[in-house]
Parts: C-alpha cells; sequence; structure tokens
C-alpha cells in the first residue's frame, strides 16, 4: 500500500484497472483493429457484462472512468456498468497503419516474423509513438489516484503497452501480457513500487487455465 499526501491529508493510493473490450468479429478473424469502429459481437456483449460482474468484486472506489472513443470499448464500458466520466483519443488502439484490417499471417507473406512489438508499421505507429502515448496516460493517471480508483477502457495492444509502462520495463515488453476480450489488468502499489497485481482476468479463467492452447500464438496476436 502507497498514501498520498494531500491537502486533507493522507489518503491511500488507488488502483488502475485496464478493461479490454469485448470480442469483435474482426479480432475473431485475427484482423488488426486499429481505428476501425468495429462493433461487439453477440458474444461481446455477453462478455462485457459478465466483466461487469467481476469487476464488482473489485469494490472499486469512486472510480474514474475513462474510455477510448471507439464504439467497441464505450460499449463495453456501458454494459459493464460502467459511467464513463470522458472519452479520451490517447487510449485507442495501436495505430497499425498499412497493416489495418489484415492478419499476421498475411503480413509474414511480405515480413517473415513479424509482431508489432519488434517491427514497424508502415503508415502507423512505431513502439516510440506508442511509448510517448503510455507516457502521457500515466501522467494524467496517476495525480487521479489519491484516494480513488481509475478504470482505462480499451484495447488489447496499448493495453498491454500501458501495462509495461506501468511496471516501468520497456513498452517491447508488452509482447509477454496476453490479454483477452473482456479481461481486466490490475495496477497498484507496494510500498513505492508500481506492480502489476493481477492479469487476465475474466469468466473463463479457471477454463483458460487449463486450456493447452492458450498462449502458443507466436504472432502476439492482433487488436
Amino acid at each position: 500500500m502507497i498514501v498520498c499526501m494531500t491537502n486533507h491529508g493522507a489518503v491511500e493510493a488507488g488502483r488502475v484497472v485496464l478493461l479490454r473490450h469485448g470480442e469483435t468479429e474482426w479480432a475473431l478473424a485475427g484482423k488488426h483493429t486499429g481505428n476501425t469502429d468495429v462493433p461487439l459481437t453477440a458474444h461481446g456483449e455477453q462478455q462485457a457484462v459478465e466483466a461487469g460482474s467481476l469487476l464488482t468484486l473489485l469494490n472499486l472506489r469512486d472510480p474514474a472512468v475513462i474510455s477510448s472513443p471507439r464504439e467497441r470499448a464505450r460499449r463495453t464500458a456501458d454494459l459493464a456498468g460502467l459511467e464513463i466520466d470522458r472519452t479520451w483519443d490517447a487510449l485507442s488502439e495501436w495505430d497499425y497503419g498499412d497493416y489495418e484490417g489484415i492478419t499476421s499471417s498475411e503480413i509474414h507473406e511480405t515480413v517473415p516474423h513479424w509482431t508489432v512489438w519488434t517491427h514497424p508499421c508502415p503508415g502507423g505507429e512505431s513502439i516510440g509513438d506508442i511509448a510517448v502515448r503510455v507516457e502521457l496516460v500515466l501522467s494524467v493517471v496517476l495525480p487521479l489516484l489519491e484516494g480513488r480508483d481509475v478504470v482505462l477502457v480499451g484495447h488489447g495492444h496499448f493495453s498491454r503497452a500501458l501495462i509495461a509502462g506501468w511496471t516501468e520495463a520497456s513498452i517491447t515488453e508488452g509482447k509477454r501480457f496476453a490479454l483477452s476480450p473482456a479481461a481486466y489488468s490490475l495496477l497498484g502499489f507496494e510500498h513505492s513500487f508500481r506492480q502489476l497485481i493481477a492479469h487476465n482476468v475474466h469468466p473463463s479463467i479457471l477454463s483458460a487455465a487449463t486450456d493447452r492452447s492458450i498462449g502458443t500464438d507466436p504472432t502476439g496476436g492482433p487488436r
């Protein structure tokens, strides 16, 4: 636990919840989905409702809810029972540029071994661009944690970059944090250290733990 000193005395620092949007048709097909406004599937909507049930177990304190402007994120927040205080472009998914709407397998036909963590996206954002955006988001979020929690509703790749930034690792280390549709990660503090407290929490987590196919995708996955 860490406390923040304010004009009203010491208060316990809050936590950050990173909630990924629910399933979309493009995600199912493995297509990289950046700025394209793809809606949730019916299953994705159900996932969002179930995510809301999970979030109630966190007993969030006066949460500030900030969402990506994409419809799939805003709809997820709504179905999860979250009242959005602000939509913010800085929480948008990675801009995949020329790779928008295509799969990793298709990219590998011209760029073998490509991943978003190791190679550029022509016409889109670089790792350096993402690092700047991560620092911007954290600079806004950290002051909000004085006695309250923050929920950021967004996307897979950028949320993984935020985890890396929060833990003060290289942004490329986001490759180690798979994040399923409608799953959340919980960020917080131990003493003065920023930590990843829980990761990839979703209603099917128990069955996923016994599914040997989980974590076998070498591409890092889109969206």
